[in-house]
């Protein structure tokens, strides 16, 4: 997992230095794919279907495909295409090995910063060889949260406006990277303290959830309950925060319930 993040890497950052040059295409508002990704992916795909043929493949780009084995590679070749197009340097590559929702290794490396993190079951979790942990803040009110936004085309606008605005209040700080990559990986080296997210895919959580756990935190969904690859929302973090932006987002969803009943 780590030579393929390693050889998509070098392929990002050929690429990064002629952006002009890349072929766009939209998948929908506000949602690029680039050369870059298709590139990225493939490069993945080669190390990793070499060192196991019988695995399922399951990529942003490409979908699913193989599948004899029960086990799965889960993988966002670039997690951050916008900040990458627009020339940001927060962007990077996720690598999970899981059978069903049981994640058993992560990867995730960012390029222009040369971090890389991975976490294997029961091993623990390094940044670039050395062993990390998550934050050791228990109290929302002294800690700063990573959230994703939705944007153009997305649905969820009203709740997370809603959460939001009880999180301002609530929080020391919050923080949007554009990468859940980044987002996680921050959170189980301590940059950040928690990380929460409605409307996500099993490539954008699925190698974050697998570090942030080994690393000492834990991985919700966004409603509190066990993470679902498929389930669409991710709350990841140190035990008691992770409750707390539980609680925090269901007092949110209530009040919003309140105020459209007729």
């Amino acid at each position: 997992m780590i030579e393929a993040a390693r050889a998509a890497g070098r392929g990002l950052m050929e690429d990064r230095a002629r952006l002009e040059e890349l072929r766009i295409s939209d998948k929908g508002t506000g949602d690029f794919v680039s050369a870059a990704d298709l590139r990225a992916e493939e490069a993945i795909r080669n190390v990793l279907t070499t060192f196991a043929p019988s695995y399922g493949f399951l990529g942003e780009e490409g979908g699913k495909s193989g599948g004899d084995d029960e086990l799965t590679w889960i993988v966002d070749p670039l997690d951050g295409t916008t900040n990458f197009l627009w020339g940001t340097p927060l962007f990077g590559m996720n690598i999970a090995l899981a059978r069903g929702d049981d994640v058993l290794a992560g990867v995730i490396f960012l390029p222009v910063l040369d971090e890389l993190y991975w976490a294997e079951k029961d091993q623990g979790a390094f940044l670039n060889g050395k062993r990390i942990h998550v934050s050791r803040r228990t109290i929302l009110a002294e800690s700063v949260i990573a959230i994703g936004i939705p944007f153009a085309g997305k649905t969820g606008h009203p709740r997370f406006h809603a959460e939001l605005a009880r999180l301002t209040a609530h929080t020391m700080g919050i923080r949007r990277t554009g990468a859940g990559s980044v987002d996680m990986a921050f959170v189980a080296s301590g940059r950040f303290d928690a990380y929460f997210e409605r409307i996500v895919t099993p490539w954008d959580m699925a190698a974050g959830a697998a570090i942030v756990m080994e690393a000492g935190g834990v991985a919700k969904s966004a409603d509190g309950g066990p993470l679902a690859l498929h389930g669409n929302s991710v709350c990841a973090g140190p035990a008691p925060l992770v409750e707390a932006l539980v609680n925090e987002s269901r007092l949110a969803g209530g009040a919003l319930a309140k105020k459209d009943a007729p």
